[in-house]
């Protein structure tokens, strides 16, 4: 396609109809490309993943766990004292962007649950993979910080990063009741030093030793590994749970390089499609975290 046909096209045909577009586009892709290997070349994931879309459309996560949320059965809660939404999660408020709507919140707080699922190929803790009251964590990327919620009385200490000011005001709601073990830090994790960034290595140099760390940073993870040289090349014990769905070749560079630490690597069980990602690339199935402890 041409770029006057691509302009055209984006002009003419509304966003969400071009998203429906893509996704039968690619799902008949995933179907012919796996159709055309030989059977002992796909293992039995990638099989369970091939029967749940012969009967079922494309989706970020192929599996029949989704259809157990249900938005509409969300039930959002006004705090008039600060004009927010919130959601109660495990009993706790889990506050929102001020500007959001009723039926977004509802959306994005089922996506949270699906995304954690414990079927979840998304689930950033598993098993013995998982945190204790000695854990001093940092969540990279928290956005709604569901994930640090869900373990804030359990850990020693809490460090949340978080760039998106709207979300720096609905944490800060979030968790007020643990103002004493929590810190959230407005600025990217980033591989240099500025007023809206910090190198990971610059943080440690005035914080407690992190054991424990979640990194879901929209496909900046590479960035984020860039500044975490203290943590890799010390030999301290330490989990780090990292997104690998956002590029084609995360798991395997990641992977690779968290070994050469010293670190056992372990991805989580099943796979994501990330089909809004445009550089998709075969097998277009990628694994959504890999879970790596020394």
């Amino acid at each position: 396609m041409n770029k006057l046909l691509l302009i055209t096209y984006r002009v003419v045909v509304p966003k969400p109809l071009r998203t429906i577009i893509v996704r039968k586009f690619l799902h008949k892709k995933i179907l012919k490309y796996f159709a055309a290997l030989p059977e002992n070349e796909i293992n039995d994931e990638q099989r369970e993943v091939l029967t749940y879309l012969k009967y079922n459309p494309l989706s970020v996560f192929p599996y029949p766990f989704q259809h157990e949320y249900d938005p509409e059965k969300v039930e959002v809660h006004e705090d008039k004292t600060n004009g927010m939404h919130y959601v109660l999660f495990d009993t706790k408020r889990l506050y929102f962007k001020k500007y959001w709507t009723v039926k977004r919140i509802r959306r994005g707080f089922s996506n949270l649950m699906m995304e954690q699922d414990i079927g979840s190929p998304h689930r950033y803790q598993s098993g013995t993979f998982n945190i204790n009251k000695y854990d001093v964590v940092a969540d990279i990327g928290a956005a709604e910080g569901n994930f640090s919620l869900s373990v804030i009385e359990k850990v020693k200490k809490l460090y949340i990063f978080e760039y998106n000011r709207d979300w720096v005001e609905a944490l800060n709601a979030t968790f007020a009741p643990w103002k004493d073990k929590v810190e959230i830090i407005n600025k990217r994790v980033a591989d240099f030093d500025d007023d809206k960034h910090i190198r990971f290595d610059t943080f440690l140099k005035d914080h407690d030793k992190v054991t424990f760390m979640k990194i879901d940073v929209d496909g900046a993870e590479q960035t984020v590994l860039n500044s975490c040289h203290t943590i890799l090349n010390d030999k301290e014990p330490m989990k780090i749970a990292l997104c690998t769905y956002h590029h084609n070749n995360d798991e395997q560079v990641f992977t690779s390089l968290l070994k050469r630490h010293g670190f056992t690597v372990t991805p989580s069980a099943g796979y994501m499609i990330q089909y809004y990602d445009k550089q998709i690339a075969a097998p277009y199935l990628r694994r959504g975290i890999i879970r790596a402890e020394r």
